[in-house]
């Protein structure tokens, strides 16, 4: 079995971002990642630079996949705002914080996935809100109106989706090094699930999670899709930025629960879209409710309404309210999310509803692309 020694030796031959120096002595190997025969290469350049390394890059891979058990490379270039650039400034009161062409300061746009329509982000301020849930139903929902559609587990250290899907494989890999997503209910999934094991600790610093996250977006054969749904982490870290970055998101659909302590991250959500100017379809509001099997009686036990008040207070959309239901957790568990397993029962239908909304918005809003930030 060839070791990471092994991969520095192979790389030994290919100069670095500076034409000359030896690509292990130069310093902009961020990252490498084995996984079963598997080599993931992640190579840290300048923007200045970004433009002329994609031969280093090609004759990296050329150089790894030459390795004598190497069932696969992909290699990476990852860019960082250069140290000296100015910050980003804010706008001043009264402006837009746009330039002369009405960019915002400083942004560079993010290119598209080939092959891919529009690209729609599902996140939450905060973990436990039932997002991945959310993203699996509404990935199915829409492959149900008749979509071609691929769902991408974005949440690198708590993947859930292979759960959801009922998937343990693992992805093939074509003969060009492209992994191939595992299709399921009409939906195409990868997800860093699929390439380790469920109770591997994934410990990475930023590089490490930008490279992970591009090789799981741009090094999959997709094939033509007319919507990628992607299953944001909590919060507004290293994920988010890095999908707003290198990305051009059509939209995003914020999952929240009724409670105060959930909205109030739900609000930080949608402020970090507004900030990177991704459009905001709307605000969805899972556990809204729960009626008792037995007795009909509906209790709200994170109250009700919240989430739909948030909406309007932030001049966003209200996309609905599904209830806390024990049929939602039990398919889920499962592996048989509710819209596969019985479309037509009523646990499914917000999730429905849900799927026509956002096709309905995808529709009426050409995709945007967000600008590149830099965060100090």
């Amino acid at each position: 079995m060839f070791t990471n020694d092994d991969i520095l030796a192979a790389l030994a031959k290919v100069p670095g971002p500076d034409g000359r120096t030896p690509l292990p002595q130069s310093g902009a190997i961020s990252g490498i990642s084995i996984r079963e025969g598997k080599v993931f290469l992640s190579i840290a350049v300048t923007p200045e630079q970004a433009p002329h390394c994609q031969p280093m890059r090609q004759a990296a891979e050329t150089a790894v996949k030459a390795i004598s058990g190497v069932k696969g490379a992909v290699v990476v270039l990852t860019s960082e705002r250069a140290p000296d650039s100015a910050p980003q400034q804010a706008a001043p009161k009264g402006g837009n914080g746009q330039g002369a062409h009405g960019a915002p300061h400083g942004a560079t746009h993010g290119a598209g996935v080939e092959g891919i329509k529009k690209i729609v982000a599902v996140a939450s301020g905060k973990g436990g809100v039932g997002k991945s849930t959310t993203s699996a139903n509404l990935a199915i929902g829409l492959a149900r109106l008749g979509m071609k559609v691929g769902l991408l587990d974005a949440d690198l250290f708590g993947p859930s989706q292979p759960r959801l899907f009922g998937i343990s494989g693992r992805p093939d890999m074509e003969e060009g090094g492209a992994l191939k997503p595992i299709e399921k209910f009409g939906v195409k999934v990868m997800s860093i699930g699929f390439l380790v094991p469920d109770d591997a600790a994934i410990v990475w610093r930023g590089p490490m999670v930008m490279s992970a996250l591009t090789q799981l977006l741009r090094d999959v054969a997709w094939g033509e899709l007319d919507v990628l749904v992607v299953d944001m982490p909590p919060g507004t870290g290293d994920t988010q930025l890095t999908m707003a970055q290198n990305v051009g998101l059509a939209g995003a659909v914020i999952v929240s629960t009724p409670q105060d302590l959930a909205l109030i991250d739900a609000r930080r959500g949608i402020a970090m879209f507004n900030q990177v100017h991704v459009p905001i379809y709307g605000l969805f509001e899972n556990m809204s409710y729960f009626l008792c099997p037995h007795c009909g009686e509906r209790t709200d036990i994170f109250a009700h309404g919240g989430a739909r008040a948030e909406a309007e207070k932030m001049g966003v959309p209200f996309l609905g309210e599904a209830p806390l239901d024990a049929s939602v957790r039990e398919t889920s568990d499962a592996g048989l999310p509710v819209v596969a397993k019985d479309p037509d029962a009523p646990q499914a239908k917000p999730y429905l509803v849900l799927a026509e909304k956002v096709r309905d918005a995808m529709n009426q809003a050409p995709a945007k692309k967000a600008p590149r930030i830099a965060v100090e």
